[in-house]
């Protein structure tokens, strides 16, 4: 069995770990470009005729001509699409990493160039410009029909190669000096914790939970008196209170996490592994020499069912170690785990929430 125990924090951590001010976060930017300068290895233009038409475009528009219908034989040039992630209070002129995708059929970016890409956000409008020499982690070769590759080659970054153009309007306390505290994940208790350990920082009422996901603050009027505040306020230390029991099952790798809260009331499991085994014989029959029938092959099958022998284990656990020892005596698999612990959730036996990814 492959189980992971998650430890919960029993310190007080810094409240900028447990949640983050309204409106402080990032943007993501995305746009459509070209990469150049590739050794052979970029888009089949007649799979991807996106590619030549936008090269056309860009040529055209610096003052290059190509006749309408001609038939771009490209194999330096890739289509690509350019994501990148603007921080808050970003300022026109800092730069920014990118990630490069090839779209099409391009097999590998090494080598290329991104031209200059417009990066827009979800308004449609350009915040940051993008281009540079591309970093791919990927490497392959191939002669003779074979080939070998390692990592991927049709990605790659560019550090700082996007350069801000545009900022993000971000008003803090713009409704009359109030700012809200945005908590990871909402919680009454660890909300309740924050606002009396904020209040007990300033020595005054300063915080009051609204829900159990947002605190709101009465911060300053002045800007430097507001990011005093709000510095003071990351650092306050509380302590969350404790993460409800809960099992993760990763139906795809089957991975099974369980944190420190699991327990496991007393119930009985039996638990057998099911094989199935299919064995064909071909045989050939032969026709009477002096009939007119053909040669045939004939196939024997033969299906056999086992059915491993299983006998009822008790399952009971307080502790986290208990419930994995006591999972693990059952010799299952992780695949045959999932379904034991659906069953002992449905029994109620796992005191515990399940959730499937």
């Amino acid at each position: 069995m492959a189980c992971t125990a998650l430890a919960l924090p029993a310190h007080a951590e810094r409240i900028r770990e447990l949640a983050g001010f309204a409106g402080v976060r990032d943007n993501q930017l995305t746009g459509y470009g070209l990469v150049v300068g590739l050794d052979g290895s970029g888009d089949q233009t007649t799979q991807a005729p996106f590619t030549s038409q936008s090269l056309t475009n860009m040529l055209s528009q610096l003052g290059v001509s190509v006749p309408e219908g001609t038939n771009l034989q490209l194999r330096n040039v890739a289509a690509v699409m350019v994501t990148a992630d603007l921080p808050p209070f970003s300022r026109p002129g800092q730069r920014l990493d990118v990630v490069v995708s090839s779209i099409a059929n391009a097999d590998s970016l090494r080598g290329g160039t991104l031209l200059m890409t417009p990066l827009k956000g979800a308004n449609g409008d350009t915040y940051a410009l993008a281009q540079g020499n591309m970093l791919v982690g990927g490497a392959g070769a191939q002669a003779g029909g074979s080939s070998v590759q390692i990592n991927h080659q049709a990605a790659g970054r560019i550090p700082g190669g996007a350069l801000v153009e545009k900022e993000v309007p971000l008003n803090l306390g713009a409704n009359g000096g109030t700012l809200e505290l945005q908590l990871n994940q909402a919680d009454f208790g660890t909300a309740q914790r924050m606002v009396t350990a904020i209040n007990s920082e300033f020595g005054r009422g300063v915080a009051y939970a609204r829900n159990g996901g947002v605190i709101a603050l009465d911060g300053p009027a002045s800007d430097n008196a507001r990011v005093n505040f709000m510095a003071r306020v990351e650092n306050v230390r509380v302590t969350p209170t404790e993460a409800p029991a809960r099992v993760v099952v990763n139906s795809r790798t089957g991975s099974v996490v369980m944190n420190n809260a699991v327990t496991l009331r007393k119930a009985a499991v039996a638990h057998g592994n099911l094989s199935i085994m299919i064995d064909t014989q071909f045989g050939v029959s032969q026709p009477n020499p002096l009939g007119e029938g053909e040669t045939a092959v004939v196939p024997d099958t033969d299906i056999d069912i086992e059915q491993q022998e299983a006998y009822l284990q008790t399952v009971e656990g307080a502790q986290l170690n208990d419930v994995v020892n006591a999972l693990n005596a059952l010799g299952a698999t992780p695949t045959d785990l999932m379904s034991i612990l659906e069953a002992l959730k449905s029994a109620g036996s796992l005191r515990a929430e399940l959730e499937v990814i």
